[in-house]
């Protein structure tokens, strides 16, 4: 880093990313900007991608820091701006996805005049922000920088806000600021280690729930203590990354619906967290459970969010003795290609068949993504990414992040159409850097799980003007001529054969391309 060399703030803050290794910045300017640009422009190691609406802009680097396991930084304009891609936000924080937002912002002294797009920015931010700073003058920007990167590696990653008004980007300094050392995760409590190991040793129904990254390496370790003990490996519901497919550990996923999944946990005596905590319904319904904690379940936290999770793991496999032993993996298979009329397990079963290797899922296929995720657990080594937060327009964005991070494979969105029309937008950043993205959209002309949900809320007996606030017809969503339209190659599938042909030259050719599957 220049040492005492004058330059603008903005520029000293790029300085200090660049070297902290935060190298992608996903950007929607504005005026108060224009600074900070013209920073990423002269820094010849940032890269520097546009998305038109800032839910890209922050879906964008979810995606890439889940893959990358380091931040992108975002650029958006104000509060407005930030309030635009607060939702994506919200699903990197459930993911506890290192992201660090660089939110523009008047100059220090025009704040007192209310200009039109004044606005309490930090106030904005607040509700999806683990930390936040506003940056006082130039001098302080890089300094500034440096502990918004060292905040957004905190175990296990967070999402840090820094707040750059005008003047301090645009003013000159000489300050110099050095990277920070990203904090340790919280030590393991072997008290707490002895405590499972005890549990574990006495009771072979017992259940891990697990949360965070499930790498193989993790999934490995709690496979050998299953097989040691019995103890039986469920995921939560949405989790921001598996490693899954043949050769590895697989867990059983908690279902979404609490009956389906209060089923699953009967008869458990006790409860073992990991990175996790007790399980609940996503909301609640009239007349029915939102805690799902079997009753008179015991719960034993193992290690906590901000914890050293594969440090714990491994003082687990050491007091039960358990590192010989062999993790039962999940043995490779490829179904036969499907025919006939489409529908989501014909999908996944045509997925399932053709799917590459090394791929990255990034799933938001809502009511009809089940099928592709059954027909693919057997594939070939691959990563899953979910939906953390329920915020929906995550995935065309998240699947440009990811696709930024890992350049050398194919990114698979499994997308709904409901949802995929909140940031469809990231098609046209897809094409405009060249993204080897294949996007799927489950075409069902509805908000199938609104359907659902409707019935189960006890709102009964829906009349027309209801169902119309549900469906997705009059006038058609033309995805097709979207996708084109937005510089995406994009095919329309009715039937199985036409899915299949259509899935096989996507995966088969470099660069962005769309599957309407009507079903």
């Amino acid at each position: 880093m220049p040492d005492g060399k004058n330059r603008s703030g903005a520029e000293s803050l790029v300085e200090v990313f660049v070297a902290s290794g935060v190298d992608v910045c996903f950007a929607n300017p504005g005026t108060s900007e224009m600074h900070f640009v013209a920073a990423l422009d002269s820094n010849p190691e940032m890269r520097c991608v546009l998305g038109l609406f800032e839910g890209v802009v922050t879906g964008a680097a979810d995606g890439y820091g889940r893959m990358a396991r380091k931040p992108a930084a975002t650029l958006t304009h104000l509060g407005p701006g930030l309030g635009n891609g607060l939702a994506n936000l919200h699903n990197a924080k459930k993911a506890r996805t290192p992201v660090v937002n660089v939110i523009g912002d008047h100059a220090t002294y025009h704040r007192k005049y209310d200009a039109p797009l004044t606005s309490d920015v930090e106030g904005v931010a607040r509700p999806m922000s683990n930390w936040i700073r506003i940056s006082q003058s130039a001098d302080s920007v890089g300094h500034d920088g440096a502990e918004a990167v060292q905040a957004a590696l905190s175990p296990p990653g967070q999402v840090a806000s820094l707040i750059l008004p005008a003047d301090t980007a645009w003013n000159v300094t000489s300050a110099v600021a050095n990277p920070r050392e990203p904090l340790k995760p919280i030590g393991v409590d072997h008290q707490a280690v002895l405590e499972v190991a005890k549990v574990l040793k006495k009771d072979p129904n017992a259940v891990f729930l697990i949360n965070g990254f499930l790498s193989e390496s993790r999934m490995s370790k709690l496979g050998k203590i299953s097989r040691k003990t019995g103890a039986k490996i469920i995921s939560d519901t949405f989790v921001a990354r598996t490693e899954r497919g043949a050769g590895r550990v697989e867990a059983q996923r908690l279902p979404y619906f609490g009956e389906q999944a209060s089923e699953v946990l009967a008869g458990t005596r006790n409860l073992v967290l990991i990175s996790s905590q007790p399980p609940v319904t996503f909301f609640a319904y009239p007349d029915k459970p939102n805690w799902l904690t079997p009753e008179g379940c015991d719960t034993h936290e193992l290690i906590g969010r901000d914890g050293d999770i594969d440090g714990a793991l491994d003082a687990l496999c050491q007091e039960l003795e358990a590192d010989s032993e062999k993790p039962t993996l999940v043995e490779f298979e490829r179904p036969n290609k499907p025919n006939g009329v489409l529908d989501p397990q014909k999908i996944g079963q045509s997925l399932g068949h053709y799917f590459p290797d090394n791929a990255i899922v990034v799933d938001e296929g809502g009511m009809s993504g089940a099928g592709s995720s059954i027909s693919t657990r057997t594939a070939a080594p691959h990563d899953w990414l979910m939906l953390t937060g329920g915020s929906i327009g995550y995935g065309m964005p998240a699947a440009t992040g990811a696709a930024i991070a890992c350049p050398d494979r194919r990114v698979i969105n499994l997308q709904a159409d409901g949802s995929a029309m909140y940031t469809i937008q990231a098609l046209w950043t897809q094409a405009r850097e060249g993204l080897d993205v294949t996007t799927i959209i489950f075409s069902n002309k509805k908000y199938a799980i609104l359907q659902v949900e409707f019935a189960r809320v006890g709102a009964h007996n829906p009349g027309p003007k209801a169902m119309s606030m549900l469906d997705l017809t009059n006038p058609n969503l033309g995805w097709v001529d979207l996708a084109k339209g937005l510089g995406v190659e994009a095919w329309r599938a009715t039937t199985s054969d036409e899915f299949n042909s259509a899935l096989a030259e996507s995966l088969s050719t470099p660069g962005p391309s769309l599957i309407e599957a009507v079903i």
